[in-house]
């Protein structure tokens, strides 16, 4: 089943993966650019990314601080991947527009998830049940859609279907909603996840 997770959270990755495992690189500006001001003088503007300050931790018992630093973990260890997806689901999705046979893009897709299973495996076998759900979540926060969808516009709604029917038998919803505002598990997801993209985890 956890091999499920990342196939679907990875199925749009492209043929060129990395080998290694993939790890957050946290950067701590946007970018820049140059600009000539009032004197003629050509200067140059960096663009700092944004800083999110979040209250000190209160825990309300020790079942809480346990549920937090599992998550942690949980997160430290799937985030990459959920970023990985989300770059490699924009890299693919511009090469099948490059391709005008629907059977070719059927067969390129397929070859795609054979690959990425081969590739993945070892770090699917580490996973447990609950680090595919953190996964499957940081994938929906990254690309504003769930799992399902992403099946759903690549293989089509079946093979969607069926994948949400063979993950609900082991407790995995891939068609689960993302929402930090009305949801406290998500909530805690999203901050975990910005403390570390900003290195402050």
């Amino acid at each position: 089943m956890l091999r499920l997770a990342l196939i679907l959270s990875l199925l749009s990755a492209s043929l060129l993966l990395r080998a290694e495992e993939p790890e957050v690189e946290v950067k701590a500006y946007r970018g820049f650019y140059r600009f000539v001001d009032e004197y003629g003088d050509t200067c140059r503007m960096t663009v700092i990314r944004d800083i999110y300050v979040y209250p000190p931790l209160r825990f309300k018992n020790k079942k809480d601080e346990e549920f937090y630093w599992r998550t942690v973990r949980d997160v430290r260890k799937t985030l990459p991947y959920a970023k990985l997806a989300f770059s490699t689901l924009c890299e693919t999705y511009e090469y099948i527009q490059t391709i005008p046979d629907a059977k070719r893009r059927e067969a390129h897709l397929k070859r795609l998830e054979k690959d990425i299973f081969e590739q993945y495996k070892p770090a699917i076998k580490s996973m447990t049940k609950g680090q595919g759900k953190v996964m499957l979540k940081l994938i929906n926060r990254e690309t504003h859609q769930s799992t399902f969808n992403i099946v759903k516009a690549f293989l089509g709604s079946f093979r969607a279907g069926f994948w949400q029917t063979f993950g609900r038998f082991f407790g995995i919803n891939i068609k689960q909603s993302w929402h930090p505002d009305r949801n406290k598990e998500d909530a805690t997801i999203d901050r975990i996840a910005t403390l570390i993209e900003q290195g402050a985890l």
